[in-house]
């Protein structure tokens, strides 16, 4: 890596019509889950003006299409969205949902001695560094940071004249491999008609500052706020939304491959979500362990393979253990599709608050969210390294 250099991430609001997607999918999963929590689940959404339609396949108990309906409608309404062009009471809902193949069944189920196989094949991959105190890319972490506390006063009435539509872009300067400071601060948030851009500019103001280290805040000039003027049409009437666009901002914003399959709307059978997870937690923990300053972990399957293809370690010259890495991680974890839902417990309604804000970087939740978040295998790493 270059010592000096300038990186960006981005990250967007609650409100965006991307995550009102993922938002929708998740909660429906969250719905499916606690019902059985075994049900098979691929769940897309797609939203724009007014009308919101959904499918996928699933093989689960039922749920009324009158309850998948109140599920929809309670998600965007606690969202915020209550405009003309989108509202949670007017909203036209249109269902797809179907039956799961049985030809993908016959190679996920586990029967005889064959154990539970990968629902598709594919490429995880799992990062952390030491940049932030939760152990991730510092962009993406302040990118996130913004728009939460911007959000957060938004819903609570604290901040007036804001809507739920809101992206946020850090460009940080890095010195001799570290973030020092932002060089630029991009925000555009949805605000009502009347409300200029230096109004809302000076509103959300103290909100970015807050979020991060002090001294850290851009140069004025570099603090742009709704830089083409008037963002009153938001949310998906002013933009389609899709389940599983924003795979960069809920991960490592850029800082780290990504294998290219989105989370939400899936089942934890789903390697592309439950394996990723994984990933992170081992990357996670070999840093809190102190064997690397950084830590990418890749982990590939097969469709209705059990065993993983390969596990691939890199602590980018930074680490104390090399090689061994991969053998102490085989020895501690299971990395079948069901040693990974059993050792991070996926199978339970915990999807829904992972939509937004990143799946990573999080507190662990006393429920079982965030688990993936824990670095209770650091000790067991650190003595066996």
């Amino acid at each position: 890596m270059p010592k000096n250099f300038l990186f960006t991430s981005e990250s967007v609001s609650e409100g965006h019509p991307d995550k009102i997607c993922d938002q929708i999918s998740d909660a429906l999963v969250d719905a499916y889950l606690a019902k059985d929590p075994y049900s098979r689940l691929a769940i897309e959404t797609f939203a724009t003006t007014n009308r919101v339609i959904i499918g996928g396949e699933i093989r689960a108990p039922e749920i009324s299409k009158k309850d998948v309906e109140n599920i929809i409608r309670s998600t965007v309404k606690e969202i915020g969205y209550e405009q003309d062009g989108f509202h949670y009471d007017k909203l036209e809902i249109t269902n797809l949902i179907h039956g799961q193949s049985p030809d993908i069944a016959i190679g996920v189920d586990a029967s005889g001695s064959k154990d539970e196989g990968a629902g598709d094949q594919g490429i995880m991959f799992g990062y952390a560094c030491r940049e932030t105190e939760v152990l991730m890319p510092a962009a993406i972490y302040y990118a996130h940071r913004i728009l939460h506390n911007i959000m957060d006063a938004v819903r609570s009435g604290e901040l007036k004249g804001l809507g739920s539509d809101a992206k946020s872009q850090v460009t940080l300067w890095y010195e001799n491999g570290l973030p020092i400071r932002a060089e630029t601060v991009l925000v555009s948030i949805q605000h009502k008609e009347g409300v200029t851009q230096q109004q809302v500019r000076e509103l959300i103001r103290p909100y970015v500052e807050k979020s991060f280290p002090r001294g850290w805040m851009c140069a004025e000039e570099k603090f742009l706020v709704n830089p083409t003027g008037k963002f009153v049409i938001g949310g998906p009437d002013g933009d389609t939304g899709l389940t599983g666009r924003k795979i960069i901002v809920d991960t490592y914003g850029g800082a780290a491959p990504h294998g290219g399959g989105a989370f939400s709307g899936k089942d934890p059978t789903k390697v592309d979500r439950s394996a990723a997870y994984m990933a992170r937690y081992l990357a996670k923990n070999v840093v809190a362990a102190g064997l690397a300053e950084r830590c990418t972990i890749q982990i590939a399957y097969a469709i209705g393979v059990s065993k993983p293809l390969s596990l691939y370690v890199n602590n980018h010259k930074t680490g104390v253990v090399g090689e061994d890495l991969v053998k102490i991680i085989n020895e501690l974890v299971d990395l079948s599709p069901r040693g990974i839902r059993n050792h991070l417990a996926l199978n339970r309604p915990i999807y829904k608050r992972t939509a937004t804000y990143g799946h990573f970087g999080r507190i662990p939740d006393a429920d079982g969210g965030f688990s993936w978040e824990k670095t209770d295998l650091a000790e067991k790493l650190k003595k066996l390294a």
